[in-house]
């Protein structure tokens, strides 16, 4: 499994997380991350702030979702990093 860190997050006009991006050099749509993370092919994380998060496939009312772990720090949360 290869991990990725994600320093870039593109968000729709909700503001939830449709890709992630970072230092592999592509952007990854948010279904292919999920299918990424459910088979365990790719683990991404955020690492504004140490340690490390990793995002984690979450089942809403509206479907899956990507988050990262709860860490009590903001910086490392998908929303806050900047757009991609």
């Amino acid at each position: 499994m290869a991990e990725r860190r994600v320093t870039r997050t593109g968000k729709d006009g909700y503001g939830d997380i449709t890709a992630l991006c970072g230092s592999w050099g592509t952007r990854v749509i948010k279904s292919q991350a999920i299918e990424e993370i459910e088979k365990g092919t790719h683990a991404y994380y955020v690492e504004e702030v140490s340690p490390r998060v990793y995002v984690k496939v979450v089942r809403g009312e509206s479907g899956k979702y990507l988050r990262t772990e709860a860490d009590g720090r903001s910086k490392n949360n998908l929303d806050n990093l900047p757009a991609c």
